[in-house]
């Protein structure tokens, strides 16, 4: 079995080749693809093979394609602008009579309202409608996710949301790398949609308590209604729109759309998922300079 991975360069992708390797994959029966092939050179040293992919280039997918039966597509990175690269690799992946392909969803993709959806909710229909065979991996927040709101409270000792009550069962990038790496390898997963969430839903007074242990000063949680959000992030520098996508992103939040877990990323990965301030911990004094959340 031969598995190409998409976005291998990125923070997801690198961590799913890892995964693979430490499940036992073969390096040679893993192909590394990204648009930049320098990128992945890492990949390359240890004998996997690598080739160019860009969604936007369907010549590039298919030649990556060639010889490949199952293929990771992560989801693109532009909010709005990424179901007509899925569809290009969903259509070379048909051409390619490739045996599993395994989609990076967002949660509930197909049924919330939720800014992050609609992408994912197109790609998931144009994957079924294209009968190639298929699992969905519908992933919840990384905790990574938060790196920049709790680096910012290290200095004003507030985090600042419009999520009310809302719960997140977040869990790290890691994990959700894991996840996949498992369903990519076993068998019994085609026709699955799979929810993957933390083990834990926590709110944000729990994620403002987990801050403040992590940063060894107190920190609260600001409630903000979704206007007084959207004003503050326009305060930041971001436009009207930007403002009121990531202020939506709250509002589902707040609706329910994160909260829900059912355990199944633990079972698949056969061990509970990181916690939120063991993840926390990890992504602060690593990635304290993040910017943005990632896209889902």
């Amino acid at each position: 079995m031969t598995i190409l991975v998409t976005a291998a360069s990125g923070q997801l992708g690198s961590l799913v080749v890892d995964a693979l390797l430490e499940r036992g994959a073969d390096p040679a029966d893993l192909v590394a693809t990204a648009r930049d092939t320098a990128k992945i050179e890492r990949l390359a040293a240890r004998g996997i093979r690598t080739a160019e992919l860009d969604y936007t280039r369907p010549e590039t997918i298919a030649a990556a394609l060639d010889g490949v039966d199952t293929v990771l597509l992560i989801s693109g990175s532009e909010p709005g602008n990424r179901a007509a690269g899925h569809q290009n690799v969903i259509d070379a992946a048909k051409a390619a009579g490739v045996a599993k392909l395994v989609y990076t969803s967002a949660p509930k993709a197909t049924t919330a309202d939720f800014a992050l959806a609609a992408d994912h909710k197109a790609t998931e229909e144009a994957i079924a409608a294209s009968g190639v065979p298929a699992v969905i991996v519908r992933n919840n927040w990384y905790t990574e996710n938060y790196t920049t709101d709790v680096s910012r409270a290290a200095t004003t000792g507030v985090i600042a949301a419009s999520v009310g009550d809302g719960r997140v069962a977040s869990a790290s990038r890691a994990d959700y790398a894991a996840g996949a790496a498992a369903v990519l390898l076993e068998d019994g997963h085609l026709g699955k949609v799979y929810e993957f969430g933390g083990d834990v839903a926590w709110n944000y007074d729990e994620l403002a308590a987990a801050a403040s242990d992590v940063l060894g000063r107190e920190v609260g949680y600001q409630r903000l209604t979704t206007d007084e959000h959207v004003a503050a992030l326009e305060g930041f520098g971001l436009d009207a729109g930007t403002a009121g996508f990531v202020a939506g992103i709250d509002d589902a939040i707040r609706r329910g759309v994160l909260g829900d877990t059912d355990g199944t990323l633990a079972r698949l990965i056969g061990r509970p998922t990181t916690p939120l301030i063991d993840g926390l911990r990890a992504t602060v004094s690593v990635e304290s300079d993040s910017q943005g959340r990632p896209a889902a």
